[in-house]
């Protein structure tokens, strides 16, 4: 029973009234929330294969849907629900021009709400494509600078506790300033990932790594012993140590301070000073160099020179120490074995530029958007498409998201250049990622006849897998092309044909699609599992069913009357179609 169950109509309007005037934190926008809510099951979603578009020989692992990304995120949502490791978009930035068909809609400048229009449009996007995600999945989103901030606040309240950063991307060389004079040569990509999602970093550069002394303990590098605290800050951790081999002092930089103690305090925690050096982890450079001040004025005046060790300064405590001390000119470190390394990778940085490429410098090699368009008009021979990312961008983003097996999903796919990538990405490591490609037909009353899905998105592939160019002879994935359409629920035990759910079981059961053959049942028969779609049951299907029986087969058994199954033949999970779909499609 609800709190509000009991109250009298007028205060539950005072409440609502309340609601409303109360502002919230974080981004608020016009929207309808029933309106939303309805509209995800305001119809069934069913999408079938279309053999003459799809390329290369069945069984496909790859799909490219043709329709509205928001009706196949939802027929995705009740077929694949948590098994999207990556999801990457470049979706429309709200610039109101006429460069895409949803900007129409959705971006119009003379519309007083069309931000808000534009944030709707997304949100109801994202919240499906989170159900998408994998527990160590993420999505990444490319946004210009204009609109960066709505859209991470946007998917903060769509992605709640999801925020992992954002990377810049250098878009262009940068020669061209305009209004305040600030240079436009960046875009960002935002990541929003699952509690379990980390980048996959690069490998931890080796070539540092050597061991001229022949220590047991293999490789090693030096690193620094300090801390970022100043000698005000920490002063139980600023304190002189002492080479005992050489009798050399050496000062503590009093802006960062040691990361060890000595053994003699009692605040002492952790590897102290002589535990590092009785095990030979201690290394002061430039052993047999020293300096030396027999007086204060003199050690004072040297200070005031610039001629003292660096980290002798007038205001440190305890200047007069290091009167007659030989004090070494070196510094002490530490040594780092490589057999100690507890990641044998290094984090990713927020920066992707290839102009920043070099072996301390772990960036997202990145190209520019010169980049796309010449690999555009590579494959087509023309401009087929505008404002196509660099293909490198999003394949060392899917490289830094995915393993070899993951599946990878762009639902504003534009060109395909996310496909591309996977195929590239594939060909260069042998796996075996799988990609999922949405795209629209941008339709118009004035070009009816237009399909960028199937004449760009798709033809790029095509184009790729046939393709006897050297830069591109080792790409291939074959595609199933699907095609979306809204169906009333009311309708559907009339309307939804047997291709409809076979596509939908195929791809639930995380099987590759096949063509629907019209038989009285489909079959797909794996080494894990036998799916079966019994549109209509007779003896001939009763007997192999039985014989499915025998055999102990794993089987999944779907019909639109179960009923008449489970009478005649006995151990079998059999499943209503209805039931089956439209409960995994509301949940």
């Amino acid at each position: 029973m609800s709190k509000y169950d009991d109250l009298p109509r007028e205060h539950l309007i005072e409440l609502l009234k309340k609601r409303d005037r109360t502002k919230k934190l974080g981004l608020v926008w016009e929207r309808d929330e029933i309106e939303a809510d309805n509209a995800v099951d305001a119809n069934f979603v069913a999408a079938t294969v279309v053999p003459d578009l799809s390329d290369k020989p069945a069984p496909w692992r790859n799909m490219v849907i043709e329709g509205d990304n928001y009706d196949a995120l939802r027929w995705l949502r009740m077929t694949m629900a948590g098994q999207i490791k990556c999801i990457y978009i470049d979706p429309p930035y709200n610039t109101g021009a006429k460069d895409w068909v949803y900007n129409d809609h959705y971006a119009n400048p003379e519309d007083a709400y069309f931000h808000s229009t534009w944030l709707e449009f997304l949100f109801r996007r994202l919240t499906l494509a989170r159900d998408l995600l994998a527990e160590d999945g993420v999505i990444l989103v490319s946004i210009n600078d204009e609109q960066r901030a709505k859209l991470e606040l946007l998917m903060d309240e769509a992605m709640p506790g999801m925020r992992v950063g954002s990377f810049v991307w250098k878009t262009r060389p940068g020669t061209k300033g305009e209004g305040a004079y600030l240079s436009q040569d960046h875009e960002h990509v935002l990541v929003y990932g699952k509690s379990a999602f980390r980048f996959g970093g690069s490998p931890v550069d080796v070539g540092k790594y050597s061991n001229d002394d022949n220590d047991p303990r293999g490789p090693w590098s030096s690193t620094t012993l300090q801390k970022n605290a100043s000698f005000k800050e920490r002063p139980n951790s600023y304190f002189p140590v002492q080479d005992p081999e050489t009798g050399f002092w050496y000062p503590c930089n009093p802006n960062r301070v040691w990361s060890f103690q000595k053994r003699s305090m009692k605040s002492a925690r952790g590897d102290t000073f002589e535990d590092l050096y009785e095990s030979g982890q201690i290394i002061f450079t430039k052993r047999t160099e020293f300096q030396e001040f027999q007086s204060l004025p003199e050690l004072l005046q040297a200070i005031d020179e610039e001629t003292a060790h660096r980290f002798l300064r007038r205001d440190i405590p305890d200047l007069d120490f290091w009167v007659g001390q030989k004090i070494g000119l070196g510094s002490v470190r530490r040594k780092l074995f490589l057999k100690d390394l507890k990641q044998d990778t290094k984090p990713v940085s927020s920066w992707a530029n290839a102009e920043a490429i070099g072996p301390e410098v772990n960036v997202i090699a990145a190209g520019m958007n010169q980049e796309g368009s010449k690999t555009v008009q590579a494959i087509f021979g023309s401009r087929a498409f505008d404002y196509a990312k660099p293909v490198s961008l999003i394949r060392e983003l899917v490289r830094q998201s995915t393993g070899p097996g993951d599946i990878v999903l762009d639902f504003f796919a534009g060109s395909a250049t996310t496909a591309q990538a996977v195929m590239e990405l594939n060909a260069e490591d042998g796996g075996d990622r799988r990609f999922i490609m949405v795209s629209s037909t941008e339709a118009t009353a004035d070009d009816p006849d237009k399909n960028l899905c199937r004449d760009v998105t798709a033809e790029r592939i095509r184009r790729l897998n046939a393709s006897d160019d050297r830069k591109f002879a080792d790409l291939a994935a074959g595609f199933a092309y699907l095609r979306c359409r809204e169906i009333e629920f009311e309708d559907l035990d009339q309307d939804l044909a047997p291709a409809e759910v076979w596509a939908a079981l195929e791809t639930l059961h995380r099987l590759p699609m096949t063509c629907y053959t019209q038989a009285p049942w489909q079959e797909h028969k794996t080494e894990e599992q036998t799916l079966i779609f019994a549109d209509r049951v007779g003896t001939d299907l009763l007997d192999h069913l039985r014989g499915v029986v025998d055999r102990r087969e794993n089987a999944f058994v779907y019909a639109w009357a179960p009923g008449q199954i489970t009478a005649a033949v006995v151990g079998l999970d059999v499943r209503s179609v209805r039931s089956e779909l439209v409960g995994r499609f509301r949940q």
